[in-house]
Formats: C-alpha cells, structure tokens, sequence
C-alpha cells in the first residue's frame, strides 16, 4: 500500500502534539498554533475521521500558570505533579474553547501505566473511547502525571501514543512534534543530512540514526518517536513523523510527502497479544537456550522449564516478563506460570520433575504460547 492510500484510507487518527508546538519559547500557551490545530482536526471530523488526540502541555502551562520563573523553582516529582494538575485544567479548558467554535465536544483521558497493565482497565478504557467516539466526542489524552510514579509511568507521550492507538485500533498514528522528520544524521551538525521519507521496518540502522540525532537530555527526542513507531508498526498501524509547521497536518491529508512514514509492519498482533506485549511493566526475565528460542520463534511452541538457563529480577506467576536469548537480547514477553524463586528451582529441568522438585505443579509450561508474544 503507498502513502496515498494510507493516508486517504484512515478513517481512526491518532495524533500526538507536543509540548515544544503547544508553548512559546516563553512559555506561554502558543494560540497560532492551537488555532490550526483545532481547525486542521475539526476538519478531518467534518470529512469522516475520528480524532484521537495526544497532548502534553500539562506542566508547562502549570508553570506559565503560576509564573514561568517561579514555576521553574519547582523540579521534585511532587511539585511537578501539582504543575500538572494546575495545567490540565488550563490545557482542556483551552481546548473545550477551541473545539466549541467548530460545535464539538471533547473529553478528557488521563491514563497511567498501572491502567493498562490489567487486563480489565485495558479493556475499559478502550471501552471508553469507543463510546467516546461514538458521542462524536474528540478523546484528549494525557499521561496522569498527577499521581503518576516512576514505576508506573509511560516516560514520553511519543510512547503514550503508540499504546492509544493500538488500544483503539487506528488506522493512523501522527507524531506532530517541531521536528521535520528522521534524516539520514543530524542535519544541525551535517548539512548533506536528508530527509528519509519512508521507513519499511526499523532495524538496528534506523535505531542508531535516530540516537545520534536525538537531542542530548530531552524527553520526546527522535529515539522516543522511534520506540513508538516500533509499537504501532508492530500493531499494525502506519505511523508518520513530523512537523515544524503549522499547516503539517493539511499537508499529511493532502498527499504530500512531509515527515517520515514508517509502514506496519506484516502480521500484525491481535488486541490480546498487543496487551502482553506492550500493555504490561516489565517485572523481570528469563533467558532461554538456543534450542528453546528456536521453538518458540519457529514452531509457535510454548516456553518448558527445560529452555530455561537463567532468571533476572523478583516476580511473580502472572507477572509479564521479557525472554532473553543466550546473549540477553530480548525476543518475546509472555506472562510467566511460576515465580522467579520457582523458575530457578526447576530451570533446566523435565517439566514432568516440577512436582516433586516444588511441591506442587500448576502448569508443565513457564511461559505458555498463548500467553506469549514474539518480538
């Protein structure tokens, strides 16, 4: 499929907005901008498309709330969760305004990690924007960085937007940043830099371009916007990077070729194994032999005691966790049967010795095929 029919065909739109477009280098709310923004989205809707939108913006405007100087006195995790419930207000009541001109609605969703993690609130929440959706009403999301911890949290909207677009099933991601897509290296310091206009699959060569022309400290750089093209592009969904302009998005919709589009990728994964896959925290590994590797990757098989040579981490059975090769590069999740003290206990062994060796059996499976994701 190439770009045109791509692009015209999406009929569900998931566009994530930075905070580097939303605010001045002041730091005030940037209107021009958000102006466009609604008129550009307000349009898509007025030709058949449901909008998703992704925004940040939250602790800036906390800070511009209060006084940029004195806002900027406040970096502990604490303070910047007040900054984000100071500007969340702000953020959607700008927004409220801005659609109501174009006689729509919108509704706020803030989403945490924890929200995705369990199976029910996955499934609720993509209930919510369906019925959202459904009410003509525009879904804004952000990351609930009021109560939102370390642990618990996404690290970037780029990633946040990844993940909404596989929960609701887009048909396309928008990465609207003040980036104009990914070159060939970094074009402030290589002038013959170009643009790369399409991305058939992100291997290592496209990962290494995008780290050496990430910006050195920055949350949303191109490595982030990379790791989300990587979810949605595994999801199934076409993905295109960009912006700088104000008219970035009329130019996607009119066929012309700015950003960079990365292609879904062959084999999509169904709702359930996007949730393993991406749904889920990290709470540990396993690493696997070749000959473990080799039948899951190739023959679908499930994950025996017996494949296992090593455990990382403390977790528990129910607990998702990444499989490692033999040189600890990770090829799948799965949800594990056992806990990582019962895994070390039986590795290696015949699943028919995990009785006598624990006490108990639950499963002749550490990880089971249909609890289990490749990469």
């Amino acid at each position: 499929m190439n770009r045109d029919a791509i692009i015209t065909s999406a009929k569900r739109v998931t566009i994530k907005v930075g905070s580097s477009l939303l605010l001045t280098e002041e730091g005030d709310p940037d209107l021009y901008f958000m102006e466009g923004l609604a008129e550009d989205v307000a349009t898509l809707i007025r030709k058949g498309k449901e909008v998703i939108l992704v925004s940040s913006g939250a602790i800036g405007m906390g800070r511009e709330e209060l006084g940029t100087e004195m806002g900027r006195k406040y970096n502990t995790i604490s303070s910047k969760q007040a900054l984000a419930s100071i500007g969340q207000t702000r953020l959607m009541n700008m927004y409220y305004q801005l659609f109501q001109k174009y006689n729509l609605s919108v509704g706020q969703v803030l989403l945490s990690g924890v929200d995705l993690s369990h199976r029910s609130s996955y499934l609720n929440a993509r209930n919510t924007f369906f019925t959202l959706l459904r009410l003509k009403t525009i879904p804004i999301v952000n990351e609930n960085d009021t109560v939102a911890v370390e642990e618990i949290k996404f690290g970037d909207n780029d990633t946040l937007s990844a993940l909404v677009a596989g929960l609701v099933n887009a048909d396309l991601l928008i990465i609207f940043s003040d980036i104009k897509g990914l070159y060939t290296s970094d074009p402030r310091k290589n002038p013959e830099a170009r643009l790369i206009k399409q991305v058939r699959e992100i291997d290592k060569d496209i990962e290494e371009i995008a780290s050496s022309t990430s910006v050195e400290g920055r949350i949303g750089g191109m490595q982030t916007k990379i790791k989300a093209a990587k979810i949605a592009t595994r999801s199934g969904i076409p993905v295109v990077v960009g912006g700088r302009k104000r008219s970035f998005l009329k130019e996607v919709f009119a066929g012309k070729e700015v950003g960079t589009l990365f292609l879904p990728q062959k084999g999509s994964l169904a709702s359930r194994e996007k949730w393993i896959a991406y749904g889920h925290f990290l709470e540990g590994a396993i690493i696997v032999d070749e000959g473990a590797k080799g039948a899951l990757v190739k023959e679908g098989g499930s994950l025996l005691p017996a494949g296992v040579v090593g455990v990382k981490g403390e977790f528990e059975a129910g607990d998702s966790i990444s499989l490692l090769d033999k040189e600890r590069k990770e090829f799948a999740r799965g949800i594990a049967y056992y806990s990582s003290q019962d895994i070390k206990k039986i590795k290696g062994m015949k699943s028919s010795f995990i009785e006598s060796q624990l006490g108990y059996k639950y499963h002749d499976e550490v990880v089971h095929r249909d609890n289990l994701v490749i990469l």
